[in-house]
C-alpha cells in the first residue's frame, strides 16, 4: 500500500528563489545545485508507488521541457494543486487533474481510518469541514506563517527540501501550541 506525502513551493528552475533580496532566500550556490538537492531529498523519502500532493509552485521561470525533465526524475504518483506560479505546471503531465483546491482523504498503511485534509496553495483561516475534523495543508508562505494544531505549511522550506509524510505532519501539528505566538 502506498504512503501519501505532501509538499509545496519547489520552484524548480527558478533562479530568483536564491536571491538575497528574497524574504527567505534558499541556501544554494546555483539553481542547478538547488534543483539537484530537492530531487535527491524527494527521492530519498518517496517511493515510485507513493502518492505525492504538490500544493503549488512546482517550477517557475524555466522552460517547459526542463520542468518536464525534473518531473520525470521524481518518484511517486504526483498530483498538482495550482499555485500562483504554475503556468508551467499546468502544462505538465500529472497523475490526475490539476485543481485549485482539493479535499484529500488519506489512509496510509497501519491507519485505522482515513483522515481528511483541505489542501490549497494558500493558507486559510477556516476551510470546509474544519469543524468536523478536516485538517488544512498549504504552501505559498515559505515558512513565514506559524502552523496550528489543525493547519500547517508543507512547503519545502519547512521540511528540509523534501515532501513530508503524514506521521511527520501529525507530529508537528500535535506539538504546536493551541495559540502560537505571532512573529
Amino acid at each position: 500500500m502506498p504512503n501519501t506525502f505532501f509538499t509545496s513551493d519547489s520552484h524548480f528552475g527558478h533562479k530568483g528563489i536564491l536571491k538575497v533580496g528574497m524574504a527567505r532566500p534558499r541556501p544554494f550556490a546555483s539553481i542547478e545545485e538547488h534543483d539537484e538537492a530537492l530531487i535527491r531529498a524527494w527521492n530519498a523519502v518517496v517511493r515510485p508507488t507513493d502518492i505525492v500532493w504538490h500544493l503549488g509552485d512546482f517550477a517557475y521561470k524555466c522552460q517547459v521541457g526542463y520542468a518536464a525533465s525534473v518531473r520525470a526524475r521524481l518518484n511517486g504518483r504526483i498530483r498538482l494543486i495550482l499555485g500562483n506560479h504554475d503556468d508551467i505546471g499546468r502544462r505538465l503531465e500529472w497523475d490526475g487533474p490539476v485543481v485549485d483546491v482539493q479535499r484529500v482523504h488519506v489512509q496510509n498503511p497501519g491507519m485505522p481510518k482515513p483522515l481528511a485534509f483541505w489542501c490549497s496553495h494558500y493558507a486559510h483561516r477556516t476551510w470546509p469541514n474544519s469543524w468536523h475534523g478536516d485538517l488544512h495543508l498549504y504552501g505559498h508562505s515559505h515558512g513565514s506563517l506559524p502552523g496550528t494544531r489543525t493547519s500547517l505549511d508543507v512547503g519545502v522550506d519547512c521540511w528540509e527540501w523534501a515532501p513530508v509524510s503524514l506521521p511527520d505532519i501529525l507530529r508537528r501539528m500535535a506539538e504546536t501550541p493551541d495559540h502560537p505566538a505571532l512573529p
